[in-house]
């Protein structure tokens, strides 16, 4: 048996998931353009949701700092 959404906190709202909603597969076409209100509701195309993440690249330029000290 599944949570009601009002007693879920909200972090868990906020996370990433791999199925959406039909509303919000409708909104993303709508973003797109692919979307028009004349089209049925039902037999969507699939929508790719990803997650998008973010890498640290300051370890890489602390090493090269750190190489360049030495090598002088």
């Amino acid at each position: 048996m599944s949570i009601d959404k009002s007693l879920v906190s909200k972090s868990k709202l906020g996370r990433h998931r791999n199925v959406l909603t039909r509303t919000e597969r409708i909104k993303i076409l709508e973003e797109d353009g692919s979307w028009n209100e004349k089209k049925s509701v039902y037999g969507l195309p699939k929508v790719k949701s990803m997650k998008v993440t973010v890498k640290k690249k300051v370890k890489k330029v602390a090493e090269v700092a750190d190489g360049k000290e030495k090598a002088s």
